[in-house]
């Protein structure tokens, strides 16, 4: 993006121009700065954004008293509002630069993270002030559309799909961070408050916890990323300054079908990452098997970690084979990995686990290279103003995967679920095929 004709933005936010295409002047020492620091902060907004997740599954056990419905609303709120968050913020960043919308953006973590903490120390805590934090929880999921294009700014074509498949894979890595720290973190008071007592409701076993470091624990790192926003970040000058500028991306035909592609890879990724200790707890968990139930907080946390990973190892792979034909794959092993999970619904034990856990983990892999894939697709099929916006617009829509996926969790059978996953993926499969992967297609790349 060559900035030579684009209006002067004045302040020491703003550099004086940017062309990341010419290998002369394209400074890739402040590119790469931008994508860590901003990397950082993108990792601490999916840890807030998917908190609830890991604290859901066990707040009746410290006394809460919720509906398994009540916990999976609970849980898709974040969803809900981080898409619509995204919405916002996907046309933020030409209208206030990289440095003040990751600063800002970053600090605002700060109120869902302190309010889960003081939340969870009240089992009288009203189900209505939870659902509030699951929306304020939300301002993680709005930031990756601000974060992502932001950091598209700064790099070449050539790098764009390891550039981004680094950034969100590593970012994504925050989901199975926050699930993975919470059951080791709330077994010891390093931050005090009120302790709680955890307790198996069908062993009558307990200990004593707090789980208000679950939140706690990000507050230090949050200030850190604020810090090094401020401090390290700058802007490019981008054309688009206005809302109105950037809604041209709407009259493209591929902004619709990238969003669907999207939809299916991290659309599945984030409602899935969200909803799998859910699944687990009540599928395979205590309440059905007792003592010889599986505790989800042992598990949770694979689906996410393994969907990043393939994120991250799969940005390279589409830069050198074309992201089209990465999708294609993926959105296949989707559709293979949800018929088969389909079958591990109705365990005759807890036996079964690992059956169903090789099932969801073969999804959040596909996913997560389906994610790295289309990231790699946009910036080649839009011009690098709405490839940004177009970033920005399909991970909006994408981020609703936590809402649709609780609330059809919540009312409809995991069989049927899982068996509508198999078809969408399998269409999606056929879409980027024609449009994108076959000899001869519309728009291969």
């Amino acid at each position: 993006m060559s900035t030579t004709d684009s209006p002067a933005r004045k302040g020491s936010d703003w550099l004086p121009s940017w062309d990341p295409e010419d290998s002369a002047t394209w400074d890739s020492g402040r590119a790469w700065k931008t994508l860590w620091v901003t990397t950082f902060a993108l990792t601490l907004a999916f840890i807030t954004w998917f908190l609830a997740s890991a604290i859901a599954p066990k707040l009746n056990s410290i006394g809460f008293d919720l509906s398994d419905a009540q916990l999976y609303w609970l849980i898709a709120m974040p969803g809900l509002a981080g898409g619509s968050l995204r919405l916002v913020w996907t046309f933020l960043p030409p209208i206030m630069g990289t440095r003040k919308l990751v600063t800002l953006t970053t600090a605002l973590f700060l109120i869902p993270l302190v309010g889960w903490a003081l939340a969870v120390q009240n089992p009288e805590t009203p189900y209505v002030v939870l659902l509030l934090l699951g929306i304020l929880a939300g301002i993680g999921g709005g930031a990756f559309s601000g974060f992502m294009p932001s950091t598209s700014y700064f790099f070449p074509r050539s790098k764009q799909g390891t550039a981004l498949g680094l950034q969100a894979g590593i970012g994504n890595f925050g989901v199975s961070i926050v699930q993975f720290v919470t059951p080791w973190v709330i077994g010891f008071a390093i931050i005090g408050g009120t302790s709680q007592m955890l307790t198996n409701k069908d062993t009558g076993a307990s200990k004593e916890v707090w789980f208000q470091n679950a939140a706690y624990i990000w507050v230090p790192f949050v200030v850190v990323a604020v810090i090094l926003a401020w401090l390290l970040l700058r802007s490019v000058p981008v054309q688009a300054r206005g809302v109105r500028e950037q809604m041209d991306i709407f009259k493209n035909k591929h902004t619709w079908i990238m969003t669907y592609l999207y939809v299916i890879t991290f659309g599945t990724f984030s409602g899935l990452a969200a909803g799998f200790g859910l699944l687990i707890n009540n599928l395979y968990g205590t309440k059905v098997f007792g003592e010889a139930g599986i505790d989800p907080l042992k598990y949770a946390f694979l689906g996410a970690l393994v969907g990043s990973l393939a994120r991250v190892l799969a940005g390279p792979v589409a830069d050198r084979l074309g992201g089209g034909r990465i999708t294609f794959v993926a959105t296949l092993g989707i559709s293979l990995g949800s018929l088969y999970t389909a079958f591990q619904l109705n365990p005759t034990s807890a036996d079964d686990f690992p059956k169903f856990l090789y099932g969801m983990l073969v999804i959040f892999f596909f996913a997560g290279v389906g994610n790295a894939s289309t990231f790699k697709q946009m910036p080649m099929i839009f011009e690098r103003r709405q490839a940004g916006g177009v970033i920005g617009w399909t991970s909006a829509i994408a981020a609703y995967g936590p809402f649709i996926f609780g609330v059809l969790l919540s009312f409809i059978a995991p069989t049927l679920f899982f068996g509508l996953g198999v078809v969408f993926a399998f269409i999606a499969g056929i879409v980027s095929w024609w449009y994108y992967a076959r000899p001869g297609a519309e728009k291969r790349c």
